[in-house]
């Protein structure tokens, strides 16, 4: 398969990474959420305040495409009624649990492989991730056990620009010395990630198959990328090793 494309952008969260339901530990992750903020009243009354606050703040976000930091998410917008003092420094920490009252998020089967392999064959590989947390990716990546083969991270909680803004999928560009043109992604949003992809000027989109978002935002039309995938170790399939490296 020719192509000119000389890096591979990957999306983190439905990509990469997928949530498992587990009540226990999402229980776990919402009373320890309180204990940390000493919080009085009951867990439902709590959870049902916050979420609210949540939605208009989320909203907000995907209308400016601009990311709070962590330290304002929690200040300003999710817990204002509480004492900065008490919620600022525990910020990462309150964002980590406030994701895992979700479920636990574990990579997908095949996804290191598939890393290892496209790194092998010769291609630059960054992350662009639209994310609340600062540290939750980089905290998987050196677990795993992958870090090594990224050269770029971006992360909208840290540049405070989010996707579909050209300008983050410009930046990652920048960053790993690649021009658009010669740089794919790879992210499960129809709009979000192909209209972004498009309006940077990106050689490839590829669409990873998840129902749940496909059913509400097909792709098709505009929306439509160059390639649909149901495993991560099918970008092997489209990627083959760069002209020099061995197969």
């Amino acid at each position: 398969m020719k192509h000119d494309i000389e890096a591979i952008f990957l999306d983190v969260g439905n990509t990469l990474r997928i949530v498992l339901e587990e009540p226990e530990y999402q229980q776990k992750a919402m009373q320890e959420l309180m204990r940390l903020v000493e919080a009085k009243e009951p867990q439902d009354e709590f959870f049902a305040k916050v979420e609210e606050r949540w939605k208009k703040h989320r909203k907000n976000c995907k209308e400016t495409l601009i990311e709070a930091s962590e330290y304002d998410l929690w200040t300003k917008h999710l817990l204002p009624d509480y004492p900065a003092d008490l919620i600022g420094p525990q910020h990462g920490r309150l964002t980590r649990l406030w994701r895992d009252r979700d479920g636990r998020r574990v990579p997908r089967h095949d996804a290191k492989e598939t890393i290892v392999e496209l790194h092998r064959r010769g291609y630059l590989l960054g992350i662009i991730a639209n994310t609340i947390t600062e540290t939750e990716i980089p905290d998987w990546m050196e677990t795993d056990g992958v870090t090594q083969y990224f050269k770029t991270v971006i992360l909208s909680s840290k540049v405070g620009i989010r996707k579909p803004n050209p300008e983050i999928y410009w930046l990652a560009a920048r960053e790993i010395g690649v021009e658009p043109a010669k740089c794919a992604y790879l992210g499960d949003n129809p709009v979000r990630d192909v209209e972004g992809t498009r309006a940077a000027g990106y050689g490839m989109m590829i669409l990873f198959d998840e129902p749940a978002t496909t059913a509400k935002e097909p792709p098709t039309g505009e929306h439509a990328p160059d390639y649909i995938i149901k495993e991560t170790r099918e970008l092997l399939d489209i990627f083959p090793p760069r002209d020099g490296t061995p197969a």
